[in-house]
């Protein structure tokens, strides 16, 4: 059975290969572009945040701020590379769309039933893309006023970590799910039913879009990534349940 780690390897092989690389080359330069703006606003910024929340702290805990002061650091770095990776996928996301086709294709050596025109999928897409947004902001808010709470705000790093993670995992595994017409709503129900694999899943897409560079290509490689864990994990999920078993079969 295939796991998150061997996923996201195996994916990053396949958008590598003859006939996927097309689809990773506009998406790679937009987010390169867009990983050069976001450091050079990260360092020009950073200490000003960080300055910023350390004089937020009550005086009753400064003899902590050797403790809190990491906390803010890797508490905004999360909510940066966050926000970076979301708006990365979602500028690329009518490229990622067909990307994802193209993997199914090859797993399955059968084109993908879809009548949509390009264009089409690819406004769909983008649809897609505020949906996940519209999801995923009200939660980001509610983070960020928590974040303003003395004491509650030390658990804000745990709290970025587990919404980054599971966050990252509606955002790859959903490009696989749009592409049979599971609509988003169940998406999140299949995601619950699996929630310990969605959580690793979305936990090493996360660590690894840490790597400065590196991570321009853990983007694309976790769409085909997503592809592999929909068709080991969530596929028979989404059938009626009475095929679910025949569907394992056929499977294996």
């Amino acid at each position: 059975m295939i796991n998150a780690a061997s996923a996201l390897g195996e994916g990053i092989r396949m958008v590598l290969r003859p006939g996927a690389r097309r689809y990773v080359y506009i998406p790679l330069l937009i987010n390169l572009l867009l990983y050069i703006a976001a450091v050079w606003w990260l360092v020009n910024s950073f200490e000003g945040w960080i300055d910023y929340w350390m004089a937020q702290v009550p005086s009753w805990l400064a003899w902590l701020s050797w403790l809190i002061w990491p906390i803010l650091v890797v508490a905004m770095a999360l909510a940066v590379i966050f926000t970076f990776t979301m708006v990365a996928n979602a500028i690329a996301s009518p490229f990622y769309g067909f990307l994802a086709e193209r993997i199914e294709q090859r797993l399955s050596n059968a084109p993908v039933s879809d009548e949509r025109s390009l264009w089409q999928q690819a406004l769909d897409g983008i649809r897609r893309e505020l949906h996940k947004l519209g999801w995923m902001l009200p939660r980001m808010l509610v983070l960020f006023v928590l974040g303003f709470i003395p004491v509650i705000n030390l658990a804000a790093p745990v709290l970025w970590a587990l919404f980054s993670a599971w966050s990252l995992a509606i955002q790859y595994l959903d490009y696989p799910m749009d592409l049979h017409q599971v609509s988003f709503t169940r998406m999140r129900e299949l995601l619950r039913r699996r929630w310990w694999t969605t959580l690793t899943f979305g936990g090493v897409v996360a660590a690894t879009v840490w790597i400065p560079l590196v991570n321009l290509l853990i983007m694309p490689g976790a769409v085909a990534a997503g592809v592999l864990m929909w068709r080991q994990h969530y596929r028979t999920l989404a059938l009626p349940e009475g095929n679910e078993a025949a569907a394992r079969d056929r499977i294996r």
